[in-house]
């Protein structure tokens, strides 16, 4: 039981230092952007904030970026991607019945000149069209797919470079404050 409390008490300890650190998420600014900072310097927690605060306003002027306006920025851009995709998808529809319309068209044309039967002619026209229009239906979705996924990715990372730099420019701040920096 002795050993229990006294555990217990060593745990407890090192907590309440934690909780004054951190906000009432849990978490210090730098490391909602994912960016770990250790006070090289012997700076308090109270200070450490303040540094955190300033060099974020700092990084913030200098890149031009924010990073939670670019984080809710490429969720929309992920959601904006999804949806192209999704009108991409059907960007083939009715291409076998625009197929198949204009194949009895060309076949009832030459069913005709050829052996004076335009509905024969017809029907295989119509079947070849319905084939051909289906095929390229299906070609051009996925082009529009493609299209669609490869403008989402060069999106994301755009985003993903204006977060980099501004780790990189709130890092270099901190680390003029005495801190030591990881991202």
């Amino acid at each position: 039981m002795k050993f229990v409390l006294v555990s217990v008490a060593l745990l407890l300890v090192p907590l309440s230092g934690a909780v004054a650190q951190q906000d009432s998420s849990g978490k210090t600014l730098a490391s909602t952007i994912e960016v770990f900072v250790f006070p090289a310097d012997g700076q308090d927690a109270q200070q450490q904030s303040k540094d955190e605060v300033s060099c974020y306003n700092w990084a913030t002027t200098n890149t031009g970026s924010d990073p939670f306006a670019l984080v809710k920025l490429e969720a929309a851009q992920q959601r904006d991607t999804e949806s192209a995709k999704k009108r991409a998808a059907t960007a083939g529809q009715g291409s076998g019945a625009r197929g198949a319309v204009s194949g009895a068209a060309m076949g009832a044309l030459i069913g005709e000149i050829a052996n004076d039967d335009a509905s024969g002619g017809a029907a295989w026209g119509a079947a070849a069209g319905l084939i051909s229009g289906r095929r390229r239906g299906r070609a051009a979705s996925q082009n529009a797919q493609s299209d669609a996924e490869r403008q989402g990715q060069a999106q994301q990372q755009s985003t993903q470079a204006q977060i980099g730099n501004f780790k990189k420019a709130f890092s270099v701040c901190l680390e003029a404050k005495e801190y030591l920096v990881k991202y």
